[in-house]
């Protein structure tokens, strides 16, 4: 689906140019508040209360205590959802006119920040029945609904490029804006159905009720014991109110961020035009293609905090510690290796994706941050499932702020570079703070040679072996450098395992020697 979502948008920034990407990424940013608003922290806390009412011992059904609880829940989750996001969709819509004319400067916006408050009700829904599945652990149904999303989103962005983009600027971002809004009411559509054919499916009724369920909640289960159901275990305010005002303030200094970036780039001395189309190569084309390998980190992240807030739950510490070394180890091997594939190939990626040699130059200025930015992810993920959601907002409201002051003062100094080098501080702020709180409250060992060393020298090796062997045929160059990619991951998987099962003991002098000999 990332293929699918990153090919769509090679595909939108084509037919529209870097100038409308940039328009759209300014209007991102006011639309990312108010989804923000409308989600108010909803996932997090359905993932946590629901994974946390299953039986431990089988998560695939709901006896009868555990079905009471998830209904519970979902119902007041549903409820806190309609409230905040049909307030969002209200203010939105009334203040778009203010919004894109004093705010962001443009009224070209005006019509696409009304057709975004259209798709916030949806998005909340969506958000609530997303936590339910993960919390579940049936994220197939996730990947259903996001089939369906995605197949709406690209007919209908597709046939409205066709007949009324050409029309301008403004209705190019109309049509992209329409089509997404139209994409999430499939979206909610379909979870629906999926959720409540989820609930009929799984629920198996193997206790017997004592008195009158809905007075008592109390059940007689195996062990002879009568469990009350607490008020604490399906109150969704506690905890997603929490998170909902700390990403508010998060979201807001994302918005000023957003907005202060196409600032700076007029006070370096480039022109409207000119800077939207700087912002709309580096956000809207070079960050998703650095992000795009992080949907396969993704794919086990997202059920990181079921599984944590389950251990925990269960105080079972030696699973938790098991869980977080493995995906360290695993993001550092994965994330190291695709860095080093961006930094060989960037310029080549630019130019196979946009024809364009300065989206290249910026995927090699950022590639060395990826292993940071993907475990940073990881990291956070399992900072949730421990219950630790309110520092990891902390450390992103810091990292929010920093971002803003120095926007402000290096923009209008080194222009987009200036931009490159917040990127890199902010990221190594709040990497450094999230992973030293998780190795803090679990206490892991971190073997650095082995989780970082070893696969730096190992990426060094392929992408020399892999370039040098294959940079002497006579291979058309786009199939050349998709050939190139391939093999180098190929021998840096092959020179991992020779090099983490095959050395003799003395590891450190043969590493060096090889990496002497590179």
């Amino acid at each position: 689906m990332r293929t699918v979502s990153v090919s769509f948008n090679v595909y939108v920034s084509a037919k529209i140019g870097s100038e409308a990407m940039g328009l759209l990424t300014l209007t991102g940013g006011i639309y990312g508040f108010a989804i923000t608003f409308a989600t108010s922290g909803i996932n997090t806390a359905v993932v946590r209360l629901v994974s946390a009412s299953l039986p431990y011992e089988n998560t695939d059904y709901f006896d009868t205590r555990s079905n009471l609880c998830v209904k519970r829940i979902m119902k007041n989750a549903l409820f806190y959802c309609l409230i905040f996001s049909a307030t969002a969709t209200v203010i939105l819509f009334i203040s778009a006119d203010n919004i894109g004319k004093y705010l962001l400067g443009d009224i070209r916006t005006v019509p696409s920040l009304k057709l975004m408050s259209f798709s916030l009700i949806p998005i909340s829904v969506s958000s609530a029945l997303n936590g339910y599945f993960c919390a579940v652990r049936r994220v197939y149904k996730n990947v259903i609904v996001q089939f369906c999303e995605q197949g709406a989103k690209i007919g209908v962005v597709s046939f409205l490029l066709m007949t009324i983009a050409p029309a301008g600027l403004e209705y190019a971002c109309i049509a992209v804006v329409a089509g997404g809004a139209l994409s999430e009411g499939v979206c909610v559509i379909v979870s629906g159905t999926l959720y409540f054919i989820d609930r009929k499916r799984h629920y198996r009724k193997n206790a017997k009720t004592v008195g009158d369920v809905s007075k008592k909640g109390c059940f007689l289960v195996k062990d002879k014991e009568c469990l009350d159901i607490k008020g604490s275990e399906t109150r969704v305010i506690p905890i997603a109110l929490p998170i909902g005002v700390s990403a508010y303030v998060r979201s807001a200094l994302s918005t000023v961020e957003h907005l202060a970036i196409p600032w700076g780039l007029k006070r370096y001395g480039l022109d409207s035009s000119a800077s939207l189309s700087s912002y709309g190569i580096l956000h809207g084309m070079v960050i998703p293609v650095l992000l795009f390998p992080s949907a396969i980190l993704g794919a086990f992240s997202s059920l990181l905090v079921p599984e944590l807030s389950s251990s925990m739950a269960q105080k079972d510490y030696k699973r938790i510690k098991s869980i977080v070394a493995r995906v360290f180890s695993l993001s550092l091997l994965f994330s190291i290796g695709v860095s080093g594939v961006f930094v060989c190939y960037s310029y080549e990626i630019g130019i196979f994706l946009y024809g364009n040699r300065e989206a290249g130059e910026f995927i090699r200025l950022l590639a060395p941050l990826i292993p940071l930015m993907y475990l940073d992810g990881s990291v956070d993920s399992m900072l949730k499932g421990l219950g630790e959601q309110v520092y990891s907002m902390r450390v992103n409201i810091l990292d929010s702020l920093l971002s803003v002051i120095l926007i402000v003062v290096l923009l209008p100094i080194y222009g987009i570079y200036g931009y490159v080098t917040v990127i890199f501080a902010t990221e190594l702020i709040n990497a450094t703070f999230s992973i030293l709180r998780l190795l803090n409250i679990t206490g892991i060992k971190t073997p650095v040679f082995r989780w970082v060393i070893i696969p730096l020298i190992c990426v060094i090796g392929a992408t020399f072996i892999s370039r040098g062997i294959l940079s002497f045929t006579l291979i058309e160059s786009r199939a050349l450098t998709v050939i190139e990619i391939a093999s180098a991951a190929l021998i840096y998987l092959l020179l991992y395992y020779i090099f983490t099962h095959k050395l003799p003991k003395n590891r450190l002098l043969v590493s060096f020697l090889w990496g002497m000999c590179l």
